[in-house]
């Protein structure tokens, strides 16, 4: 690592939730430098969000892509089911589900244990990022880093800037996600932001395709990889990001932007039969 990597990303940083995309930012932030701690709803979600980062570690030693032992990386690693364990945090990022009350009050807790000079970010991939600032007491301190799954091997993650986002969070969001050796992209707070608007509408477009028996789910996603060059196709990747997710951020935008984003019964009724995807074990392919 150099030092000018490492002078791009916080020295501390706190992650909320350590579910698959907590872990995969937890392991982000801990490879360019950075002591995090995650911080968990009780102790047995909080062991398995170790077990997750330290994976992530293993392979990543394994890959070549981080020197040294596991031993060395995990003591600059913690977990806790304590939020008062941010508040020497200089950035804490928020990795609950998409459920709105959930969010707003995971953030409020999250604030209440920081010090005023700290940094709060959102991961979530459609909720306004404005109407989560209303909720804080320090929203000019707020904004939006949305990561993508799985997190290690993803290029992006989009910035969302709010309304009352300050100048100075703007500019060190681009530094902190250059210093984790990914890409940003800003945008301004609105439905879906860039990313999952976009791919949710190609993504619903390719569920209703299935459902009227047009094409199979591997040859739409054959022809979106091969004929548009996506690395991976909408069926797929809705398999990988999870079908209840999609489905909540496809109502939020038929709520927001109207009824081009109602989701297909055909969706529904999947994950209705628990058929969600990777996760479990089955989507719109089996991966039992």
């Amino acid at each position: 690592m150099s030092e000018s990597t490492a002078a791009t990303v916080p020295g501390t940083v706190g992650v909320l939730g350590g579910g698959r995309m907590g872990a995969g930012i937890a392991h982000a932030f801990l490879i360019s430098g950075a002591h995090v701690t995650v911080v968990e709803v009780h102790a047995q979600a909080a062991e398995a969000a170790k077990e997750r980062v330290e994976s992530d570690l293993a392979k990543s030693l394994e890959r070549g892509k981080i020197d040294g032992n596991l031993d060395v990386w995990t003591e600059n690693f913690a977990v806790s089911v304590d939020y008062t364990d941010f508040a020497d945090c200089e950035l804490v990022v928020e990795a609950v589900p998409e459920i709105w009350d959930l969010k707003v009050s995971s953030l409020q807790n999250v604030e209440a244990n920081l010090r005023e000079d700290a940094w709060l970010a959102s991961n979530t991939s459609s909720l306004s990022i404005d109407g989560l600032a209303a909720e804080l007491q320090r929203p000019e301190r707020f904004c939006g880093m949305h990561f993508f799954n799985p997190v290690p091997a993803s290029q992006l993650v989009e910035i969302v800037v709010g309304e009352r986002t300050g100048q100075q969070l703007q500019d060190l969001t681009q530094q902190w996600v250059a210093g984790i050796g990914k890409t940003p992209v800003t945008v301004k707070d609105a439905p879906g932001f860039a990313s999952s608007r976009l791919g949710v509408a190609l993504g619903l477009e390719a569920i209703r395709m299935v459902e009227e028996g047009v094409a199979s789910a591997e040859d739409i996603d054959n022809a979106m990889v091969l004929g548009y060059k996506h690395p991976v196709g909408p069926l797929a990747l809705t398999d990988i990001v999870g079908l209840d997710v999609r489905l909540g951020i496809a109502e939020y935008l038929e709520k927001e932007l109207g009824p081009r984003f109602a989701p297909p019964q055909l969706m529904r009724d999947m994950v209705e039969r628990g058929e969600l995807g990777k996760k479990s074990g089955k989507g719109f392919y089996d991966y039992s």
